[in-house]
């Protein structure tokens, strides 16, 4: 079991209830990115505890919902059993073996800041990607991670930080257009709309060429 995957393990029984205004504030970004789109097959990389996998479920005729911590999908699994959802735990640096078809979005909510290197991973999500598909990627902007911001939470001996890797803007265009995607739409996300104060997301939608 990898780092990260220990750190969502113990992550997991607080994770809902924690104050954490990057989840938050990614949740409301995927909703207002996604709402004027259709897509029937929906691949979600990073289900967590499925705060997404809710409003994806509403809008997809199927949803195969994807973490590497087994026990943030049991908090999903007891929150959702819709029968078109589908939970998966992988870990998406090895083969995707849950993408045997093609979806209409594949969707990546803070989970690339965990992977080293972004054009492995984002081959992965074009080839699952049917033409004309979208990918939507939402993760902690890069200039908090320049301050030294990184996932984190508190435990009963002390603050726990999950492993990151710094990913700059030019990094995840570079990788997505290496894969033929294109870019329709780049959102910053500032803490109360503040514009004044350093963006806390990053939001990126492509489409598959």
């Amino acid at each position: 079991m990898n780092s990260v995957q220990q750190a969502y393990n113990s992550w997991a029984q607080q994770y809902d209830s924690n104050e954490n205004k990057t989840r938050d504030l990614e949740a409301r970004s995927l909703r207002e990115t996604l709402a004027p789109l259709s897509f029937e097959r929906c691949l979600e990389i990073g289900c967590g505890t499925g705060k997404n996998t809710v409003w994806l479920m509403e809008k997809a005729a199927s949803v195969t919902a994807v973490d590497l911590s087994e026990e943030m999908l049991g908090k999903a699994r007891a929150k959702i059993t819709a029968a078109h959802v589908q939970f998966v735990q992988a870990d998406i640096t090895q083969p995707w073996s849950f993408a045997a078809t093609q979806f209409d979005l594949v969707g990546f909510s803070l989970v690339l800041e965990h992977i080293e290197q972004l054009s492995p991973v984002l081959k992965k999500a074009a080839d699952a990607l049917k033409p004309g598909g979208y990918l939507y990627i939402s993760e902690l902007h890069p200039f908090k991670q320049y301050n030294g911001s990184k996932a984190r939470f508190e435990t009963e001996t002390g603050t726990q930080v999950v492993t990151c890797f710094n990913h700059h803007i030019s990094d995840f265009m570079d990788a997505a257009k290496a894969n033929g995607l294109q870019l329709l739409s780049l959102t910053e996300y500032f803490d109360e709309d503040d514009r004044t104060t350093i963006p806390r997301l990053l939001t990126l939608l492509f489409q598959k060429k």
